[in-house]
């Protein structure tokens, strides 16, 4: 339950469960969506078509890094959504993951393909020498060599989209309630901190509970960096 008061603290209730799990919802669906296309356009761009790569689909890729969130809101695909699925309403969990998953479609495809490119040309060789396919060789060699940078790739991702407020808050819909599909409207921490500071009353409770739901954000993003840390300690250790 979401009522906290504008004066004494305690006097109301900040059951945040709402906000936390539609950034958990949101951000996990963006990633199965992003994720797949990144690894291709990785493996594209280093190993099928290098040439066509560096000079036409990286620049590309890097377009979209440039572009601010706002128009990544803007174009949010709600009337789309409204319009296929019939609904009343387009706003909701998928339009926010679609919107995510544009956002850090460039950051885990550039370092993946950074990661891909820093595997030994040994191991390729001896794969080939071996009589493997192109393709045995990126699923049974390259992708595995890479994990590691593939991986910091993803957190990095995850940490992008698990902090992006305004992109996120013109499609996911606010509402404060628990989606029963994709398909449903709910809110957000970056989405409730920003729709909500402006208005709290300094040293109220509200102002409090938003305050502590930005300090789990940032607690959250040091975790992000932690475990980058340790999947590059592990793989200088490999």
């Amino acid at each position: 339950v979401w009522k906290p008061t504008d004066t004494e603290v305690g006097g109301g209730q900040i059951g945040a469960s709402i906000y936390i799990w539609g950034s958990i919802l949101t951000c996990a669906v963006a990633l199965v969506i992003a994720i797949p296309f990144s690894l291709s356009t990785a493996i594209f761009m280093t190993q099928i078509s290098p040439k066509i790569g560096e000079k036409i689909i990286r620049p590309a890729v890097e377009i979209f890094v440039g572009i601010p969130s706002v128009v990544y809101g803007w174009v949010g695909l709600v009337p789309l959504i409204q319009k296929v699925f019939d609904r009343s309403h387009g706003q909701s969990v998928l339009a926010a993951a679609i919107v995510l998953s544009v956002m850090i479609y460039p950051t885990i495809t550039s370092v993946s393909a950074d990661a891909i490119r820093s595997v030994n040309q040994k191991y390729i060789e001896g794969a080939y020498g071996l009589g493997s396919t192109r393709w045995q060789m990126i699923y049974k060699v390259l992708l595995p060599a890479a994990m590691s940078g593939i991986l910091t790739a993803i957190v990095l991702g995850l940490a992008r989209a698990f902090g992006e407020a305004l992109a996120v808050s013109m499609v996911i819909g606010k509402m404060r309630a628990f989606p029963k599909s994709l398909l449903d409207p709910t809110n957000n921490l970056t989405s409730a901190i920003a729709s909500d500071m402006g208005g709290a009353m300094d040293g109220g409770e509200f102002n409090a509970a938003l305050w502590s739901m930005a300090l789990l954000l940032f607690i959250v993003s040091l975790l992000f960096i932690l475990i980058i840390h340790l999947i590059a300690a592990r793989k200088e250790k490999i």
